[in-house]
């Protein structure tokens, strides 16, 4: 039985002083340069308004004052040749005061208008730098990079060595995928990273940081003793009321997508290792897609090759036995995709109807890491997931979601 396990459910509100963090970061200058240009103006009405005497009596004291502290002198010798005919000293000032303020509010309109227009143009999804730490032939890897291909999200993958794992020393999480945003913030755990990206990219007010917080991290011993971590709501959208009925218009369509991610991750992924490695043949197959595909050096590719292949051989067989498989596992694998395809009906396209939802690109990332193996061309031979499979691969590779 697993232990410390708990729910948390996370509500996102308006906060007031984010608010006004956004507003000072992101316009301060704005509204610093047209508060100074007001100033400008208003004094420079004010020496024009005013009686001569009063008006050059004034500019003195400020010119005065003014080239006392810029020079550290009295300035009174400059004053005076600046200001000997006081009649008309305090106009020309005046003048200068409107038309300094008067190019300042321009500035100011210029530079909120420019900042506007970049943000108006600045796509959320584009804007930000993802790096994917990965193993290419991991069915969870397999899924994010799904994932943000058919969203046109741009990425930067980091192939990591399986067996020495140097690329991700930096983290305490040793597992992969690791999205890393911006280089600042770590998203762990296939799901998490999928759920928190639909969310943002939906939800432009939001900032990732605080919908990361919406997946507490969890931490319990398993039935083998071992400490595992997990993460709690993590095939929920953090969504308000309003965005959740345009996202699942239709009853049902939420807790069926959410039902059949973690389908994904609890069975189907399961059924990939006891098929690909079902004979000595097929697991050394797979060893070798495995070090061509993945980043290992000459001479851990040749132990991985072999070794590996006769390791997972043996695994495999006790993974049958562990997830109750039958003797043909091919059946297993066969029953569950067209389990899949039986429950997308023939109606629709996609469990999500014209377009994939998360559920599909679970499903479709998952089946993927098999292509170029026997068991993949055995899946498409003898189940019904054929044409939905190609359906997948397009929407993918022309970034259908990116809108």
């Amino acid at each position: 039985m697993c232990t410390n396990v708990y729910s948390e459910t996370c509500h996102l509100k308006a906060d007031p002083n984010a608010l006004l963090a956004l507003h000072c970061g992101s316009l301060r200058k704005p509204v610093m340069a047209a508060a100074c240009t007001r100033a400008l103006c208003k004094l420079g009405g004010t020496f024009l308004r005013a009686p001569v005497v009063h008006r050059s009596a004034t500019a003195s004291y400020l010119l005065g004052n003014g080239l006392r502290r810029a020079y550290c002198s009295r300035g009174t010798g400059l004053r005076s040749k600046l200001l000997s005919a006081r009649a008309g000293g305090g106009r020309l000032l005046g003048c200068a005061f409107l038309l300094g303020g008067g190019l300042g509010w321009y500035q100011a309109v210029k530079v909120s208008v420019q900042q506007h227009m970049a943000e108006d143009k600045q796509d959320p999804e584009g804007a930000l730098k993802l790096v994917l730490y990965q193993y290419k032939t991991c069915p969870f890897c397999s899924k994010v990079r799904a994932f943000l291909d058919y969203h046109g999200a741009a990425y930067e993958i980091v192939e990591v060595n399986p067996v020495m794992r140097q690329e991700i020393k930096w983290s305490t999480y040793r597992k992969v995928p690791i999205l890393m945003v911006n280089g600042e913030l770590q998203l762990n755990d296939s799901s998490v990273i999928i759920s928190s990206l639909k969310t943002l990219f939906i939800s432009k007010d939001k900032s990732l940081t605080d919908i990361i917080h919406c997946y507490p991290e969890m931490k319990s011993v398993n039935d083998r003793g071992r400490e595992v971590t997990e993460y709690n709501n993590k095939y929920w959208l953090m969504l308000s009321e309003a965005e959740t009925a345009a996202l699942y218009p239709q009853k049902g369509m939420q807790k069926e997508e959410m039902k059949w991610r973690q389908w994904a991750d609890d069975w189907l992924v399961h059924l990939i290792s006891p098929n690909v490695y079902r004979t000595t043949g097929e697991a050394l197959a797979s060893f070798d897609y495995i070090v061509r595909e993945g980043k290992f050096g000459t001479v851990e590719g040749f132990f991985a090759k072999y070794v590996g292949a006769a390791a997972m051989y043996i695994i495999s067989k006790r993974l049958k036995s562990r997830h109750n498989l039958q003797d043909d596992v091919r059946q297993d694998l066969y029953k569950a995709v067209n389990e899949w395809v039986a429950a997308i009906g023939r109606d629709r396209k996609f469990m999500g109807g014209s377009q994939p939802n998360l559920a599909d690109l679970a499903v479709f990332g998952v089946l993927r890491v098999m292509e170029g193996l026997q068991a993949f061309q055995d899946m498409m031979d003898n189940t019904k997931v054929k044409h939905w499979y190609r359906r997948m691969e397009r929407a993918a590779l022309n970034h259908e979601g990116r809108a």
